[in-house]
């Protein structure tokens, strides 16, 4: 993968720096490199039984990651574009071992191997969405497995004092590698969903997570009961998408965004895991009467024992690949167009799951930004090798030339990045609206929403471009305390930056 401007300037940094540095920054250096001409590493990380592996699953196109609890799920599991299909185990002492793909195409149930000897797995697969995205599985937080527990911490967490020191290199180096977190969260936001959020790692330095490189996904959004949801008017749907903005607001500014999704019909419809049998079965319970298809939709029990020419065997089979309300989706899809084909009725399930909007959202949060995502994530992993190293000469000199790259104006997207990560996590205090102001040009890549001025004219959007460059450019000279001074020139430099994108200036 060619890097993009930004990460080709840091990785000339590093190889120009090497010479200059100890031996142990040196290594450190070449590890920053190797990641900077990879595919953004994006992990997705949880609560155990959140659908964590039913959202890689739908991500990457094929159901390979394991749902149900067992040994894989324990551990984990990085997914690289390959162009052999293949998992490789990765034991803590750096040795692999290549283990097939099973009889379905999934990773093997049991790995054959002794567990405690196991960093993590590396599958590699001809999907597409591999070639731009490294997506990291794993295993949940909050799990009774204490040990898986404590390694998924650790691993993506780098809690200080504990698995950041203790773990092996290897271990630690596959999931600390992410640069940005999809995030997965039910119904209710907990006290440790926000702490994860708070501590998560980016590279081998602590970048704590925010709206440039975090995303949270409301799994399992048919799992809630629209009346408890106020403004809802009983829309399931609509329960879904005022739930998760509420839960937006919870976890600011920590994301871009909480989107819904219902990760189960997501993967059936994405994988290949919704068939012609299964249009068919479902074409027969459509032509029941009305009474008894809203009967058998009341709970599963009543679906699989209730007299139908579906076999009961079948319907299970449904049940599991769409529980009862993809099954109910998929029914109103034949009720409204009794002759849908079995591509249409897929694409109309695939629609209902919510996938489309987190892909878009992944595309604009994080594809779109992925060379300012991965430079940034680096410039940080740098910053704290020369401070690890306790040469203060070696610190200083790594400072200078980052100071020299971030200087050049085609640095500024760093500039930006940097700004933001300052003040969501709290190193420089603004007023709330400042903040607002700071999260919103940093966290978007279109230009009206950057403005906060979606859909308006070109003119509006330079004149009020050019009034924030000026307030922001006062505010630096003359009401700022020295970090907010730092912080508002360069966003003072963004607006002037969005004017001159949109022809200010030009005759």
């Amino acid at each position: 993968m060619n890097p993009g401007p930004l990460s080709a300037a840091v990785a000339q940094l590093c190889q120009r720096l090497t010479p200059q540095v100890g031996s142990r920054t040196a290594a450190g250096f070449a590890e920053v490199l190797r990641r900077l001409g990879a595919p953004l590493q994006v992990a997705v990380a949880g609560r155990i039984k959140s659908g964590k592996s039913t959202l890689v699953n739908a991500l990457i196109g094929r159901r390979v990651a394991p749902t149900d609890i067992g040994e894989c799920t324990r551990l984990v599991t990085r997914f690289h574009y390959g162009t052999v299909d293949r998992v490789e185990v990765v034991f803590t002492d750096g040795r692999k071992q290549v283990l097939p793909f099973d009889a379905d195409g999934m990773i093997p149930a049991s790995l054959g191997v002794d567990l405690d000897t196991v960093s993590h797995l590396e599958a590699y697969l001809t999907s597409a969405v591999l070639r731009d995205l490294t997506v990291i599985d794993t295993p949940g937080l909050g799990s009774l497995d204490a040990a898986s527990v404590a390694r998924t911490e650790s691993e993506l967490l780098g809690e200080p004092g504990k698995g950041a020191d203790a773990l092996d290199e290897v271990s630690r180096n596959a999931v600390v590698g992410a640069e940005a977190v999809l995030y997965v969260v039910t119904q209710t936001v907990r006290s440790d969903d926000r702490a994860a959020l708070a501590a998560f790692t980016a590279a081998t330095a602590s970048r704590e997570a925010g709206p440039v490189n975090a995303i949270a996904v409301l799994n399992k959004a048919d799992t809630i009961v629209p009346e408890t949801v106020a403004g809802s008017g009983g829309d399931l749907w609509k329960a879904a998408t005022l739930l998760a903005a509420h839960q937006a607001e919870t976890l600011k500014p920590r994301v871009a965004d909480v989107l819904p999704m219902i990760g189960l019909l997501a993967e059936t419809a994405e994988t290949g895991g919704f068939t012609t049998t299964d249009a068919d079965a479902l074409k027969q319970l459509a032509a029941l009467d009305e009474t008894t298809r809203s009967t058998m939709l009341l709970s599963a029990d009543l679906f699989l024992s209730w007299d139908a020419p579906v076999p009961a065997a079948t319907r299970e089979h449904l049940l599991t690949r769409l529980d009862l309300h993809g099954i109910g989706a998929a029914l109103d899809l034949l009720a409204a167009d009794p002759g849908l084909t079995a591509g249409n009725l897929r694409r109309g399930l695939l629609e209902a799951s919510g996938l489309a909007a987190v892909l878009a959202k992944l595309d604009l949060v994080f594809k779109a930004r992925a060379d300012g995502i991965k430079a940034a994530a680096a410039l940080a992993s740098v910053t704290a090798l020369a401070r690890a190293s306790g040469d203060p000469g070696e610190r200083q000199r790594v400072h200078d030339a980052i100071e020299v790259l971030l200087a050049k104006p085609e640095a500024h997207q760093l500039r930006l990045l940097e700004a933001l990560t300052l003040v969501t996590s709290g190193q420089v205090a603004m007023p709330e609206d400042l903040a607002e102001e700071v999260l919103r040009v940093g966290g978007s890549a279109k230009v009206d929403e950057q403005l906060g001025l979606p859909g308006r004219p070109r003119p509006e959007l330079l004149a009020y471009a050019l009034e924030r460059a000026g307030w922001w450019r006062a505010f630096a000279s003359f009401g700022a305390t020295p970090a907010q001074s730092r912080v508002a020139h360069v966003v003072h430099r963004a607006y002037f930056l969005i004017w001159q994108q949109l022809g200010g200036g030009s005759r």
